[in-house]
């Protein structure tokens, strides 16, 4: 398919506007995790704290207690993840899309130059 520098210049446009929102977006699962760990911590040891019985038994309790928050971490990091590889992949995007609008800037120069 041949690119024109139109399309080069619009996709470049439209990787980098989607690009702008991932810092933020980072910065939101990487709050949600922390949150959610912190949640699953707290849970786990108010549950420790508040169950009876020997450690080993407590320390059970304190796990069923805490498996819905911490399923909810795992979440959040799999989310975390996910926005981290979207990221990568706009990126690797935007160096493909440069290649090819210096690759189309080539050929436009080199256009009009025939044999002489």
């Amino acid at each position: 398919m041949l690119q024109t520098p139109d399309s080069v210049i619009a996709s470049l446009v439209e990787i980098r506007a989607e690009a702008s929102k991932g810092a933020s977006a980072l910065f939101d699962a990487e709050m949600k995790l922390a949150q959610a760990a912190l949640d699953a911590s707290t849970t786990e040891a108010k549950s420790f704290i508040a169950a009876e019985g020997n450690v080993a038994e407590r320390t059970a309790q304190a796990r069923l207690d805490s498996a819905e928050a911490k399923f909810a971490e795992e979440v959040a990091r799999a989310e975390y993840n996910r926005v981290r590889t979207k990221i990568k992949i706009l990126e690797q995007a935007q160096m493909s899309i440069q290649t090819q609008a210096r690759m189309v800037e080539l050929m436009y120069k080199s256009a009009g130059q025939g044999e002489r």
